[in-house]
């Protein structure tokens, strides 16, 4: 899927992840484990190594079903990534983790909790990137990262979400169409959530092309900041327009599933349109229950900002909310060139 930009053209072009130490992420939870309950909780420093596997290595280790260990979200395979982990597993049977020696993953820490780690328990991912053989112009850099402080990105799905050539799309169509069967949990959730991420993104593509991403229209269902609730509008008002300047409130997109649209009017005709041949996805959200949600359009990278190395690399850090994705801001500043 190519999708557009909003803010022009790139300002620059990098080699991107080069090497795994040029992509490193550290997770923030959303609580303080407490330090007693049935729930182990492992703060685990990884390098190239996938979230899921690991999880598997977790659960063999300490002798509990894959199933007794969880995390808060996905993290990408090619980074050094710190993230955390909880099993469900007595005291009296945990192991000693200084004993798991395994090239690439490190126990920072163990402690407990009384409930086990959920998805969008995270809070926060904290991003360093390194951009190698980086070629831009100061001033446009800084004006372009001055624009999407203010302005913030369009909130796309991160091709990560999609798989390799996009493989959990194209599994996702199967799936719906009788074609295969997925026993296998997690690769279900996968393939679900890719054709909904899809649904979205096409949509978010749309309202980016026609510049009204970062607006509301009318009909349109109004996010409430950090929170997955939402409210509709049937017309933009001062009010509307005086919330979404100062970031109280987002435009949304939809998380397609069974239920209303939610939406009316200029916002509905636009989603209609766009998903008017997507049948195949609609259809399977609907069939497996999902529920009809919204996300928001828009997100704000915090505390952006860049470091220019000795050696013609540049660095790029800022932090994001949970379940945004970190290419969705670099899309918006560099043409990047894959380095692996």
């Amino acid at each position: 899927m190519k999708l557009p930009r909003a803010h022009g053209e790139h300002v620059g072009s990098a080699i991107f992840r080069q090497q795994a130490e040029d992509f490193q992420v550290d997770e923030q939870l959303g609580l303080v484990p407490d330090g007693e309950g049935e729930h182990v909780y492992l703060h685990v420093r990884k390098y190239h190594t996938n979230t899921q596997w690991l999880a598997r290595v977790l659960a063999e280790f300490a002798g509990v079903r894959s199933r007794d260990v969880s995390y808060a979200g996905l993290k990408d395979r090619h980074a050094v990534t710190t993230q955390w982990f909880s099993l469900n597993i007595h005291k009296s049977k945990e192991p000693d983790w200084s004993t798991l020696d395994m090239e690439g993953i490190e126990v920072l820490t163990s402690t407990r909790h009384r409930c086990k780690l959920r998805p969008g328990m995270a809070k926060k991912n904290h991003f360093r990137i390194t951009l190698r053989e980086a070629v831009y112009k100061k001033d446009e850099l800084e004006s372009r990262i001055d624009v999407i402080n203010r302005q913030g990105v369009p909130n796309y799905f991160g091709e990560q979400r999609f798989g390799i050539d996009e493989g959990n799309l194209d599994k996702a169509t199967a799936l719906f169409r009788g074609e295969i069967k997925v026993k296998d949990r997690k690769k279900k959730g996968l393939y679900l959530s890719a054709a909904r991420s899809y649904l979205f993104n096409i949509v978010l593509a749309e309202r980016v092309n026609q510049a009204n991403w970062c607006k509301a229209i009318a009909g349109d269902c109004m996010m409430l900041d950090g929170s997955n609730s939402f409210f509709h509008i049937d017309q933009v008002d001062d009010e509307i327009a005086r919330r979404l300047d100062v970031r109280d409130i987002h435009p949304s997109g939809p998380m397609w599933g069974k239920g209303d649209t939610l939406v009316t009017g200029q916002a509905l005709k636009l989603e209609d349109q766009v998903l008017q041949d997507e049948d195949v996805y609609k259809n399977g959200m609907v069939q497996v229950n999902m529920k009809m949600e919204r996300r928001s359009l828009r997100l704000f990278p915090q505390e952006l900002k860049y470091e220019s190395q000795s050696d013609g690399a540049l660095t790029l850090c800022f932090s994001l909310s949970s379940g945004q994705y970190a290419t969705t801001v670099l899309q918006e500043l560099f043409q990047l060139h894959s380095g692996g």
